[in-house]
This record gives structure tokens, C-alpha cells and sequence, in this order.
């Protein structure tokens, strides 16, 4: 088995999923760990503006970063962007390779919880409502414009290496929403969040999952939920 990467959206929040994978094995020397292949493409279309206003189309490089990792021999794909999820069912059919959804890792992860769960992601994830339709039975709390913009700076400040930056937005946006739990939904996010409480990464789902898929063991290091 081989566990594919569709990433570089951004390259730092590949790298980071990367690291999870290996953190999140239980493995006691190299060659109890995954065989990985990454294809990290920068260069792949805004997919918040894609989802906004059709302004950009990312699924063609979308798609051939999929059949790249295909031909590279990826059993199961991976994409660590949550607005890319919005093309996820098109490129595993499209791609012949199975996906593993972070939404739906997410929904299973959160089954049954009741209380205002925090949604914290692109303008993209939200008004796609990739999370509000996927992860039902959740009383989501999303920012205000306010917030969404704090969101918003937190995430370029994180893409522009600015991560010290990024942690001043995003704590300013998580204490906007009022909720004990918030949903880190953007991959940019977690680089930002530092060592905040009472937030959820998805990415660590997502890397069980892989981790799982592949055949291998994910440590016991369960998110906070």
C-alpha cells in the first residue's frame, strides 16, 4: 500500500500533514512507517475562489496531481486542504483512486456531540457548507465578517511564512466564536493555532485514517473532542 499526498496548498500545510503521518505511526523503526508519495503543486488555482465565483478552475491540476500520484503507485489519496474537498467525489471517480475524506472523518469523530461546535476555515469551506452538510447534528457557530477576516489573515499571514503573525489573527478569530470546541477547518490553521485548547484539527483524523487505510497502526493520541 501506498498513500498518496495531493498537496502544495499550501506547501506548508503538506509538509505538516507529512510530519503528522509520521508522528501519528506507531512504529518502532524506519520500515515500520508508510510509503508515501507527495505531489505538492503550489502552483494549483485558488480553490476559494473557485468555489466563491467560478473566477479560477483548480480541478484540472487537481486531477492530474491525482493520476500523477496514481501512476506513482498511491493506493489511497490524501488531500490536506479542506476547501479541495469540494471536488472530492469528481477526482476519486474521475482518478480511479480512493479518497479519504477529512469531512467525514470529521462527522464520525464528532457523532453525537451536542453543544455549539466552533467553525473556523476559508470563506471557500464555508459557504459550501462542507462541514455544516457534512457533519450533521452539529450546532455550528461560524465568525462574523469581523471574524471571517481574522480568519481570513491568520491563513495568508501562515502562507506568506508569517506564522507568529498568523497566531495573532487566529487567536483573535477563535476568541469571536463562543464555543467550546472549534473546528480548524483549513489546513493553514493549525500552523497558526500554537498550542491553543478547545480546537479540533481534522488533519489528525485525516492522518489516522491514511494511517489505517494503509494498513498501519495510528498511535493513541486522539484529538481533544
Amino acid at each position: 500500500m501506498i498513500a498518496g499526498i495531493l498537496g502544495g496548498m499550501g506547501p506548508a500545510a503538506t509538509a505538516e500533514f507529512y510530519a503528522k503521518l509520521i508522528a501519528r505511526t506507531a512504529a518502532e523503526r524506519d520500515q515500520d512507517h508508510l510509503r508515501v508519495a507527495i505531489w505538492a503543486d503550489p502552483t494549483v488555482p485558488d480553490r476559494v475562489a473557485a468555489v466563491l465565483d467560478g473566477s479560477t478552475d483548480p480541478y484540472p491540476a487537481l486531477l492530474a496531481g491525482a493520476e500523477k500520484l496514481r501512476e506513482l503507485g498511491a493506493t489511497v489519496i490524501a488531500i490536506p486542504c479542506h476547501t479541495a474537498h469540494f471536488f472530492l467525489r469528481k477526482l476519486a471517480a474521475d482518478s480511479g483512486v480512493p479518497f479519504v475524506d477529512m469531512v467525514a472523518e470529521t462527522a464520525e469523530f464528532l457523532a453525537g456531540r451536542t453543544g455549539p461546535v466552533g467553525l473556523l476555515g476559508t470563506r471557500g469551506t464555508i459557504a459550501a457548507g462542507l462541514y455544516q452538510q457534512g457533519v450533521p447534528g452539529v450546532e455550528w457557530v461560524v465568525p462574523s465578517e469581523s471574524g471571517q477576516r481574522e480568519v481570513d489573515a491568520a491563513v495568508a499571514a501562515v502562507k506568506r511564512g508569517d506564522r507568529a503573525g498568523g497566531a495573532v489573527h487566529f487567536d483573535r478569530a477563535l476568541a469571536e466564536v463562543d464555543a467550546p470546541l472549534s473546528v480548524l477547518a483549513c489546513t493553514e490553521l493549525p500552523l497558526a493555532a500554537r498550542s491553543a485548547t478547545g480546537v479540533l484539527d481534522p488533519t489528525d483524523l485525516l492522518a489516522d485514517a491514511v494511517i489505517r487505510a494503509c494498513g498501519g497502526k495510528p498511535v493513541d493520541a486522539r484529538p481533544p473532542g
